[in-house]
């Protein structure tokens, strides 16, 4: 038996049945919504800049958390500490999904807001790998684990709310302004390191400057806690609870039960799995792809990932309006045969308008008697080619993103919609889709430590055969078993 938990955990929490109990989702108001969703999208909004500021400068924490002798290793290493952060979010939608789904949406992703700025924040404080050794790497770990568990949380709760308040046949509308917080987060993660990296200067801020962006976290997360605090509980939750038709376990309700786990498999295989490739290729992996493959300065790669991602970014609101109307399979589907079809073409035209490279600094030895690299740049890439290549990506992601939220929330019931929804969401995001990164560049390693041949010449894009390969299988096992619906009653 699951022991129960505190409904009141936070002072000035709902009190007993919130007052939206009376009400189902299709008589709230408008302007109840657009308050919903603007404090529900500001947390999570600042939690994906938390997750993914650690991502963008995985060059410097490679140099600074890692031995310095062998930069590929380090940079494995850092990638793998990125990767850890995704490998557990299954594990923190099991854990919070529980929560949410016995106590209440509200108060499970106030509790994921603190616990992801948290953690956030002591990584600006970490003492180098240099000072500390190798307690530098563990506890560098040990917070993007408790990160990794935090946004396992935050956006299942974060869909769930949002599309509990919105009216069933608006449901891909509403939701899918939460589906570009993702995108804007990391899009503000970007832009303030780039500021951060202007303002200071490049050498202060490999030395000292890389920590500001994780210490300004601590203010976003308070203003963002305090605007969560005001909201009440989901109108639908509110009932079930009233009611007494709650789940007492969610996860034998979720996992057990065989109509609802075949739902939770088909969700991950026939959705989420390949989304998740999909999302971390088009926007991350290019943004890496950019600057470590290509050589691509930091400020001119992060130039043309935002600019991409703002012209890409209206669309998640305009697929998911779309699928309102015509369904959310047939998008998410044609958004999956994109990435299979176009990736490698896409990611064989960046290396082409990238330019040749030229030494910007000579290999040389430093002091310790250990040997330094040349530094090679991209010297003239073509920013306008590039741009509207990685909008193409991004687009793609749009399509496969903007509905998933909608079509998961209407999937399964409101007893157990937190846990069923999270966990196939972060398996194939936190595991296919965040692992494209630590595993593209390893088989980027092995195909280029091949003899010569056509595999070790064109090794720099061998390691997209992963994500496409995924997209695939996801795409024939949606198309075969993922039913087209919209405007779903989840009033149950």
């Amino acid at each position: 038996m699951e022991q129960s938990i505190p409904r009141r955990p936070f002072a000035g929490a709902d009190q007993a049945v919130d007052a939206a109990a009376a009400h189902d989702n299709n008589n709230v108001s408008v302007s109840k919504i657009w308050q919903v969703i603007t404090a529900s999208s500001v947390g999570t909004v600042i939690e994906w800049y938390d997750f993914y500021i650690f991502g963008s400068l995985a060059p410097i924490i490679s140099t600074l958390f890692f031995p310095k002798t062998d930069p590929v290793a380090a940079m494995l290493g850092t990638l793998a500490a990125f990767a850890v952060g995704f490998v557990v979010r299954p594990f923190g939608a099991v854990f919070f999904g529980r929560i949410g789904d016995l106590v209440g949406r509200k108060y499970t992703f106030l509790l994921t807001l603190l616990l992801m700025g948290g953690s956030t924040f002591c990584i600006g404080l970490i003492p180098t790998y240099e000072r500390i050794g190798v307690m530098a790497p563990v506890i560098l770990v040990l917070l993007r684990t408790i990160q990794g568990l935090a946004l396992g949380g935050e956006y299942g709760g974060a869909a769930t709310y949002v599309a509990e308040h919105a009216p069933d046949n608006r449901r891909g509308y509403y939701t899918s302004f939460i589906q570009t917080t993702a995108t804007l987060g990391l899009f503000v993660s970007i832009a303030v390191i780039v500021g951060t990296r202007l303002s200071v200067g490049e050498d202060a801020f490999k030395e000292w400057g890389w920590r500001i962006p994780f210490l300004i976290s601590l203010i976003l997360v308070v203003a963002s806690y305090y605007i969560r605090r005001k909201l009440h509980e989901s109108p639908l939750f509110a009932k079930a609870k009233a009611e007494g038709t709650t789940s007492k376990s969610p996860l034998r309700d979720s996992f057990v039960e065989p109509v609802n786990r075949r739902l939770v498999l088909l969700a991950l295989f026939g959705a989420t799995m390949g989304q998740g490739v999909v999302w971390y290729t088009g926007q991350f992996y290019a943004y890496f792809f950019l600057q470590t493959v290509l050589k691509i300065d930091l400020v001119t790669a992060s130039t043309i990932l935002c600019l991409a991602l703002l012209f890409a970014t209206p669309f998640f609101v305009y697929f998911g309006g779309l699928s309102d109307r015509i369904g959310r399979k047939r998008i998410i589907m044609t958004g999956l045969a994109c990435g299979v079809l176009f990736t490698i073409p896409i990611f064989y035209g960046l290396k082409a308008f990238a330019g040749p490279l030229t030494e910007k600094t000579a290999a040389t030895v430093d002091a310790a008697g250990v040997a330094v690299p040349a530094v090679m740049q991209a010297a003239t890439p073509n920013v306008l080619a590039l741009t509207v290549l990685v909008f193409c990506l991004v687009l793609f992601v749009t399509m496969v993103y903007g509905p998933i939220a909608a079509y998961l929330v209407e999937l399964f019931p409101t007893k157990v919609r937190y846990t069923s929804l999270s966990v196939p969401y972060h398996i194939g995001n936190g595991i296919f889709g965040g692992l494209v990164p630590l595993i593209a560049t390893a088989m980027v390693a092995w195909a280029a430590a091949q003899p010569s041949g056509f595999l070790q010449e064109h090794s720099i894009y061998f390691g997209l055969v992963y994500p496409v390969v995924v997209a695939l299988i996801c795409l024939i096992v949606g198309s075969t078993y993922m039913k087209d619906v919209r405007n779903v009653k989840i009033m149950d």
